[in-house]
């Protein structure tokens, strides 16, 4: 599993969506002798400065992400059928400009 690496996870960040703790995901990981893994929650990155302090600790490469949301419509259209013109959109920060631009958004 050391090749492998999961790139959209969701943790209790992701409200209503995450349930998946932290310390355990990383735990986890580190059990399966994964060499790095993401943290891409719906919207909000509440949890990525725990993860990456908590990742680099035990020795795995913290991927910081967000999954957002793409759309053509206005944030008040509240009409019939405005949610099916909405898109997840996964964005995973390079380096630590990346990470600012995530912020950002």
């Amino acid at each position: 599993m050391k090749d492998f690496v999961h790139l959209h996870v969701h943790t209790e960040y992701s409200l209503l969506d995450g349930l998946s703790k932290i310390d355990e995901l990383l735990q986890t990981a580190h059990d399966k002798k994964m060499s790095a893994l993401a943290i891409t929650d719906h919207g909000a990155m509440y949890g990525a400065v725990k993860f990456f302090n908590a990742a680099k600790k035990i020795g795995i490469k913290p991927i910081i992400g967000v999954e957002g949301y793409l759309t053509t419509l206005n944030m008040s259209d509240k009409s019939m059928g405005a949610q099916k013109s909405t898109y997840h959109q996964l964005l995973l920060a390079k380096n630590e400009t990346g990470y600012k631009n995530l912020m950002k958004l």
